[in-house]
């Protein structure tokens, strides 16, 4: 709170200007992969907790939708394939844009959406589904510092008042009609954006008994129209839990903001 105040006596404001900075040193981001070859030692995928790392073959596949974030498959690299990104620009619009290979693949340019609809205002119903952690940093991501209004965007109390919906938490059994009530009662055109490793693929609660898969497990049971695919989430902001840049950055994707319609930068790697 003081620093927080000294600063604004300083500055005279306390709001991040530059948008999406790199993580400071003392934060590890998300692991990222590099062109550096692997030795197949597979330490990496020992000590991982969710199966996020395999490797097989020279090259290995990283999955931030089921990322936690604790840095162990970075700590146990030998070969340095593997290290730490802190880049904040890691919400992608497609599911197996989280899935990394080593060697790294050229990374692909963001197309921004056709529609321009909600460019300028955002109206987001969250839906937490057990997720507390998650919950905070979007919390977080409406206090001064960050000021996600800033980008027209608002949290509502209603889903019928909402463009979008925010779901944070693996989805278990029940909260799943719920959610599927809640969607529906969005009014058309609208977005779902999962936001958190546990939205993404249910980890670390996936595969039990309360079918705790993630959103699109969820979105997938849904009736779908003649001819149609089963829905799916419109955003994935991996992060267990997100931080607040990773959660604005998502949200302008989804928007069609053109501040997030740029390749996905590879941030400031360490060991």
């Amino acid at each position: 709170m003081l620093d927080t105040l000294f600063h604004l006596f300083r500055t005279g404001r306390v709001t991040q200007r530059p948008l999406f900075p790199d993580l400071p040193e003392y934060s590890r981001g998300l692991p990222d992969l590099t062109d550096a070859a692997c030795n197949d030692c597979g330490a990496c995928a020992s000590v991982c907790p969710t199966r996020a790392v395999s490797v097989a073959g020279g090259g290995v596949t990283l999955d931030l939708g089921r990322c936690l974030a604790c840095g162990e498959c970075v700590s146990n690299c030998p070969t340095l394939t593997i290290v730490a990104n802190r880049s904040t620009r890691v919400a992608v619009r497609a599911r197996e844009d989280l899935i990394l290979h080593s060697p790294r693949r050229p990374a692909s340019t963001v197309s921004p959406p056709s529609s321009s609809l909600f460019r300028r205002s955002f109206h987001i119903r969250e839906v937490s589904t057990g997720d507390n952690a998650s919950d905070l940093e979007v919390a977080a991501s409406n206090n001064p510092i960050f000021d996600v209004s800033r980008f027209g965007v608002h949290f509502v109390a209603s889903p019928r008042h909402a463009d979008a919906l925010l779901v944070t938490g693996p989805v278990g059994l029940a909260m799943q009609e719920p959610l599927r009530r809640c969607l529906l009662a969005v009014p058309s055109p609208r977005l779902v954006i999962a936001a958190g490793a546990s939205a993404i693929s249910g980890v670390p609660f996936n595969g039990g008994y309360a079918s705790a898969d993630g959103v699109d497990a969820t979105l997938a049971a849904m009736p779908v129209e003649d001819g149609g695919s089963p829905p799916s989430a419109d955003v994935y902001i991996p992060g267990h839990p997100p931080h607040p840049w990773y959660l604005i950055h998502g949200i302008l994707l989804a928007m069609g903001h053109p501040a997030a319609h740029e390749t996905r930068a590879e941030g400031a790697r360490s060991r």
